[in-house]
Formats: structure tokens, sequence, C-alpha cells
């Protein structure tokens, strides 16, 4: 299995939160405290990966993925989360509440995405 390391992963601040069926990892979701230049609020974090294995997708284990590490956030007092989501995404993400922010841009090879986020108060 290749293991990829992208800037910021090992990180004190970085969350990787994974999700286990039978010591099988079948989810994940990462968060990075990081800001967007167009996003107002001071405590940020960015949501910058969250994978659901296709043979458990459909039962809404990727919303329970996502609220959990809201939760911690909330704990550490965190205003806002925030994502660059892929275009097929848009409609999970605002199934939780999170809003598109300014105009879609292409990520090459990958292909489009919007800004997304979500206030998370307090």
């Amino acid at each position: 299995m290749k293991t990829c390391v992208f800037n910021g992963d090992n990180l004190p601040s970085t969350l990787h939160i994974g999700l286990y069926s039978n010591n099988n990892i079948i989810g994940v979701v990462s968060f990075f405290k990081n800001t967007h230049k167009t996003i107002f609020g001071p405590n940020q974090y960015q949501l910058r990966g969250m994978a659901v294995l296709e043979e458990f997708q459909g039962r809404g284990l990727g919303t329970k993925l996502l609220k959990f590490g809201e939760n911690i956030l909330k704990e550490k007092n965190i205003d806002i989360v925030w994502c660059n989501a892929r275009e097929i995404a848009v409609p999970f993400y605002n199934k939780n509440n999170y809003k598109t922010t300014g105009e879609p841009f292409t990520i090459q090879s990958i292909g489009i995405h919007y800004v997304m986020c979500k206030p998370l108060g307090t």
C-alpha cells in the first residue's frame, strides 16, 4: 500500500479521523488548520480529505465522520470549517449545511470544485 503524506499531515493541530469495521478502515476524514482568503473568521479549519469505501457508501457514514470531526472542532472553539468540494460532492455538503461561496474552479486532472463553508458556532 502506498502512503501519501501531504503538507500539514503531521502537524499537532491536524485532525485525522478513521472509521473502522472489523478492524479494517472503511472511511477517513482530515481537518487542517488553514484559512481561506475569502472566508471571514479567525479560527478556521479546512476539511481536506474525506472518503468512504464504495461498498460502505449510502449508509450515512460520511455524515457521521463529518459530524464527529465538527464536534471536535467545536470543542476547540473553531468558528468555521471549509473545503474545496468536488462538483459531485456538493449535494452531500449542502445536506450537511455547508454553503457554496464564490465561483467554481477547476483542479487540473480532477475537475470542477467549489469552496464550501459551514459556521460551527459555539
